[in-house]
């Protein structure tokens, strides 16, 4: 399938994910995962409809800035990110998704302030309590959206996940509803915080439908759109 005709797939099976948890499909967004793809391909996304990008790398992000790859959507930036290259994100980026740390939070915030601009974030967490990921505890992300709320420069947004890897409906469906509760006990905490807490991002190209089904509004999808990356290709 082209990548136009791969589009329009995933969008018919958000809303239809939508439909079956009682909600609309305007009410998802659809963040093309663009890890590894050239400018001209992302651009060819863009064309066929893609408002949102996601970026993992801030090399990538850099040089597809650059080459005005982007120009008609929002780029968020999705992967794990250093401290030592907010500078390269902050101002750029619509949304900063893997905020995990009051550490890297300060930066985000001094580096805002500096350029005058407000930047709006997601708290990570690390649902599954792996030590191969990166995110805060559960228990501790609503002190993080906390901290995020009473600085100038930042704006927190609501909260993002990557759930362990696994097979089982049953098991992705105890971390998607776990999340789905931490984020109604967070919105229900700050409900006079600045901006309004209305962003849980979590479900990727297998399971997304089973994050909607969980109250997702946003879903990172890579591969069901541009098939497989080609290290993964690779590797068989």
């Amino acid at each position: 399938m082209s990548l136009q005709e791969n589009i329009q797939r995933i969008r018919r099976e958000i809303d239809a994910a939508a439909i079956a948890a009682g909600r609309r499909g305007e009410e998802i967004t659809l963040v093309a995962a663009t890890k590894v793809q050239s400018s001209d391909t992302i651009r060819a996304a863009i064309a066929a409809g893609i408002t949102v990008c996601g970026e993992n790398r801030v090399q990538e992000f850099n040089a597809h800035w650059a080459d005005g790859a982007y120009e008609g959507a929002k780029v968020h930036f999705i992967g794990h990110l250093q401290k030592n290259k907010v500078k390269y994100l902050v101002g750029k980026v619509s949304l900063i998704e893997s905020v995990d740390s009051v550490e890297l939070l300060e930066v985000i915030a001094r580096r805002a302030q500096a350029l005058g601009v407000v930047q709006d974030i997601l708290v990570e967490v690390n649902i599954g309590g792996e030590t191969s990921k990166s995110g805060v505890a559960p228990e501790d992300a609503a002190e993080l959206i906390r901290r995020a709320d009473a600085m100038e420069g930042v704006r927190p947004r609501g909260l993002m996940t990557i759930p362990p890897a696994s097979g089982h409906f049953l098991d992705k469906k105890r971390f998607f509803s776990e999340m789905q509760q931490l984020f109604v006990d967070i919105r229900g905490k700050t409900y006079d915080n600045r901006s309004g807490i209305d962003c849980l991002s979590m479900g990727m190209s297998g399971d997304f439908a089973e994050a909607i089904a969980f109250g997702a509004t946003q879903v990172r999808i890579g591969t069901a759109l541009f098939g497989a990356r080609p290290y993964a290709r690779a590797n068989g």
